[in-house]
């Protein structure tokens, strides 16, 4: 018997819920920070009966209320800047939808193989970053003013590096950035959930590592935020045990910050996908119907384990020329996700797929 419905059918599959559990899921989150691009170059959206919309009212009616928006310093691109999120963060909330700053304190991709020092912020030393951390955190929340805020993208070992890189386990310096982060945020609005993200949502001893790593260092956070990709983060009894393990352990509550899976095996670009198996993850086919499946998975194990939601990663980053990659390069450079977004190749969402509570 598949997971999602064991829990469905009351059997024990999953760790009982940890006493922050909540009835259901109260982030049902997207992260459309390429969606400003790609409006730019004239894509189109449409929703599950083919009628041409706006691309934020299809997914809240597929019941996204969080919006995740990625914020670079100055990345060449001219996207994902301070600017363009301020506008996305305006136009989000004409919706009615919730908004996540994700930093990434970089001019480009922050993640567990590299987190650039941004170019303004180059020789600096950690007092100095300590300083940068908290202006651009303060102003960046000053002007968006976001409902939750992500200190670091994917930071498994640490963020500015080498300067806030975990050498030999010393959270020290790392701590001294987070901590900058947390209460530029906190100033902003005290209200502001402060998430701590991590990668690798499979390994129980990876989180316990790093969040013991930080909690130690007095570090204070709101929400445990991992991702999770059944490729390469296990089975989803694996992911019930971490989410289980992480709130008890640092009794806050944990959210998924990014999943994602293919709704077909077909690429619509010059480049590659990353994702390229017929059926990544226990069989279930690499089709709309076998998206649909896997993502109703994963929320059905988040609420079971008590955790407060789940955001997919990019669901509106379909093949438009122009709308690559590569911040230095993203005329060019193309789209290796495109197969993971819940819009098709001609914009039209999954009719499968749903955000529930």
């Amino acid at each position: 018997m598949k997971l999602a419905a064991a829990i469905a059918a009351g059997l024990l599959l999953v760790p009982a819920a940890p006493a922050q559990a909540h009835s259901g899921l109260t982030m049902r989150g997207a992260d459309v920070s390429t969606l400003p691009r790609a409006l730019d170059l004239g894509a189109t959206f449409r929703d599950a009966r083919g009628h041409r919309a706006d691309p934020y009212e299809i997914l809240k009616k597929a019941g996204v209320n969080y919006v995740r928006l990625r914020i670079w310093n100055n990345p060449t691109s001219g996207y994902n800047n301070k600017a363009e999120v301020v506008a996305q963060a305006r136009e989000a909330r004409k919706h009615g939808l919730k908004v996540l700053i994700d930093f990434h304190y970089s001019d480009t991709w922050a993640d567990p193989g590299k987190q650039f020092i941004p170019a303004a912020w180059a020789g600096h030393d950690l007092a100095q970053l300590q300083k940068d951390v908290y202006d651009w955190t303060y102003d960046v929340c000053t002007a968006t003013r976001p409902d939750s805020v992500q200190i670091g993208n994917e930071i498994n070992t640490g963020m500015l590096w080498p300067v806030g890189q975990v050498t030999d386990s010393d959270f020290g310096p790392l701590a001294a950035l987070l901590k900058s982060g947390h209460d530029a945020a906190k100033a902003c609005s005290p209200r502001t959930q402060v998430m701590i993200h991590t990668a690798d949502a499979g390994s129980i001893g990876a989180a316990r590592w790093f969040y013991d790593g930080i909690a130690a260092q007095g570090v204070k956070w709101d929400v445990t935020a991992l991702s999770y990709y059944c490729m390469w983060h296990g089975d989803l009894t694996n992911l019930a045990s971490v989410l289980t393990d992480v709130q008890d352990r640092y009794g806050k509550p944990a959210v998924i910050a990014e999943t994602a899976y293919p709704y077909t095996t077909e690429n619509y670009d010059h480049l590659e996908n990353i994702i390229t198996s017929a059926a990544p993850c226990d069989g279930i086919p690499a089709s709309p119907r076998g998206q649909a499946t896997e993502f109703s998975q994963v929320q059905d194990v988040a609420r079971a384990s008590g955790a407060l939601g789940v955001f997919y990663w990019e669901p509106t980053w379909t093949a438009i020329d122009g709308n690559g990659w590569d911040t230095e390069d993203i005329e060019n450079s193309g789209n290796a996700w495109e197969n993971m977004a819940t819009f098709d190749d001609r914009g039209r969402i999954n009719p499968y797929i749903v955000w529930r509570r």
